[in-house]
């Protein structure tokens, strides 16, 4: 109820006139206003010295520094680490070259009993068989043989003959070696069963169905050519007698490079693993899909010559390709030096026997669900959109997944009797890890090279088909470029390693190469491992590990295993 009296009227608030600089800060806590009893809330107490505590707005030692020829004078750096500035210690183990070293992968070594007398001589080739013979289109009779006592690269295995070596003690005495006859040839033990092959490893057959035979060179980078020769298949005839295209009672046959994982029991093309010719219609064949290729009328006849030239590019690009570093628009030519620097090779193999042979066993390389996919796609998945790991997405040099990631310039040519017939197969699919991985097994290790992964010169054959190859250096029909030597002082420039044309039997001495020199770092390696001490005391059991690796017992014990294969 109003009473009309004025209300009161609100006074002005305070000013102050004491200036803020002059106010005292807020007391700091002090040790000796904490708990001296734990509590929930104070479970942790810790009793500090008064004279403990920092003094505040105390400005912080500044620490000395040394001057940069007195730490390169102590052979170190007071800067951390991850400073980019600090200056590298050469003895310290945390430089750059001794990181690199520690991450590199290590040989895996196991122990083996003293090499028996028989293991130093010279390993043999395998036995022949006569079994029958055919009488090529020019008339030469060929004695096809069976070829027996020698292993066959199946059921995950890989097998390279070897040979015990006294110059190689740290190793425990073992090397790889080869056998007669010795160059360019089919190899016995990378070809299916029941195919028949020449004393020479150059024609081969079969009674069976369609079995693969792949040559003993695996082509890695640059430009390489072979040649193979229809000796039974497809009859010639003329077009004027009708049914060109009927089964042949002699046999058929397909050439085409093939990968390690390409499976031997099935022709080339079969899978993604391989690239193919037919002799029907002179078709392409891809993941068992044949596709024109040949003018229409033109077929592989008996007598016709077919050859096969392939293009990869170095090893360089197909490292950036398959480690996920390749950019389409900086990486456009592959002109990079190769240099002397190569990627760590490591073979992770073991002494075996097979009756009087001795073979090295390491653990193949096998095919990958994504290429399975590629080839085979699921109905459902492919409805979906999805796929294993994104895998519907077409190859390609940037593909998410390793395994379907494509090499930029690469691709395969084809000619007949000489005549360019055109390049059916480009952007092959890369094959060095991660692309390709061993089977999934004790002792396999993934992302690792052994050297030998490639592209194969590879031979199929069907029932009574046969066929004759040429590696080279003299070829039936010499493709334009071949052999042509650059002139020095001349006006044209010279032509690259990768870009000139090769002969695929020029691989045979380079991996020989390799594999000395792959086998002299092993035996450097261990030898190294043993503390640099002599290989006799390496033999005799004294084994000291390096960098974590120790010796291993191979599988079976410490003897080395006896294999045994059936012909199945």
């Amino acid at each position: 109820m109003s009473t009309g009296a004025p209300s009161p009227q609100r006074e002005g608030t305070p000013t102050i006139s004491t200036p803020i600089s002059s106010i005292p800060p807020n007391r700091a806590l002090e040790a000796d206003h904490q708990p001296t009893v734990s509590s929930p809330l104070n479970p942790d107490v810790k009793r500090e010295k008064q004279e403990d505590a920092p003094v505040a707005r105390e400005r912080a030692a500044r620490a000395k520094k040394e001057s940069l020829k007195k730490r390169e004078s102590k052979g170190g750096s007071l800067a951390p680490e991850s400073n980019s500035r600090a200056t590298p210690d050469p003895k310290s183990s945390s430089s750059f070259k001794n990181k690199k070293k520690e991450n590199a992968p290590a040989l895996i070594r196991y122990k083996l009993p003293p090499p028996k007398i028989t293991d130093f001589e010279a390993p043999r080739g395998p036995i022949f068989l006569e079994a029958h013979t055919k009488v090529a289109p020019d008339g030469t009779e060929i004695q096809f043989n069976e070829t027996s006592e020698h292993v066959y690269n199946k059921k995950g295995f890989h097998y390279t003959h070897c040979i015990a070596d006294p110059a190689f003690p740290s190793s425990l005495y073992y090397r790889q070696s080869e056998t007669e006859p010795f160059g360019p040839r089919f190899n016995f033990e990378d070809t299916s069963t029941h195919m028949f092959l020449d004393e020479a490893g150059k024609h081969v057959t079969t009674d069976k169905g369609f079995r693969m035979a792949k040559a003993n060179v695996a082509i890695r980078e640059g430009r390489y050519y072979w040649e193979c020769k229809i000796v039974s298949g497809i009859p010639k005839r003329k077009r004027s007698e009708g049914n060109i295209h009927q089964e042949s009672a002699n046999g058929h046959v397909r050439m085409g490079w093939a990968r390690r994982e390409a499976t031997l029991d099935a022709p080339v093309g079969f899978d993604a693993y391989s690239y193919a010719i037919r002799d029907v219609q002179g078709q392409k064949v891809f993941m068992s899909r044949p596709k024109d290729f040949f003018p229409p009328g033109e077929d592989i006849q008996e007598g016709d010559v077919i050859g096969l030239e392939i293009n990869l590019p170095s090893e360089s690009l197909h490292r950036k390709v398959v480690e996920g570093h390749y950019n389409p628009a900086v990486d456009l030519a592959d002109d990079e030096p190769a240099g002397i620097e190569r990627a760590d090779i490591i073979r992770d193999r073991v002494p075996i026997r097979f009756k009087t042979h001795l073979y090295f066993e390491q653990i193949e390389y096998h095919s990958v669900k994504e290429l399975e996919e590629l080839m085979n796609p699921s109905p459902v998945i492919s409805t979906g959109g999805g796929g294993i790991n994104g895998s519907m997405q077409q190859p390609g040099p940037i593909h998410p997944v390793p395994a379907l990631r494509t090499l930029p310039h690469s691709c395969i040519k084809i000619y007949k009797n000489g005549q360019l017939m055109g390049t059916p197969f480009t952007d092959l699919l890369a094959f060095l890890p991660p692309a390709s991985s061993p089977i999934v097994q004790v002792g396999a290790r993934a992302g690792l090279d052994d050297g030998m992964l490639g592209y194969y010169p590879a031979v199929s054959v069907f029932r009574g088909g046969a066929a004759e190859v040429n590696f080279g250096p003299d070829f039936w029909y010499p493709p334009p470029g071949y052999g042509e030597v650059d002139m020095a002082g001349s006006d044209q420039p010279t032509t690259s390693q990768l870009s000139k044309l090769h002969a695929a039997g020029e691989r045979y001495d380079e991996q020989i190469v390799e594999d000395i020199v792959y086998d002299i770092i092993d035996e450097v390696d261990f030898w190294v491992q043993d503390g640099c001490v002599s290989g006799k005391a390496a033999a005799n059991g004294v084994l000291r590990g390096a960098a974590g690796v120790s010796a291993q017992e191979p599988p079976g014990g410490s003897e080395i295993k006896e294999l045994v294969q059936d012909d199945e």
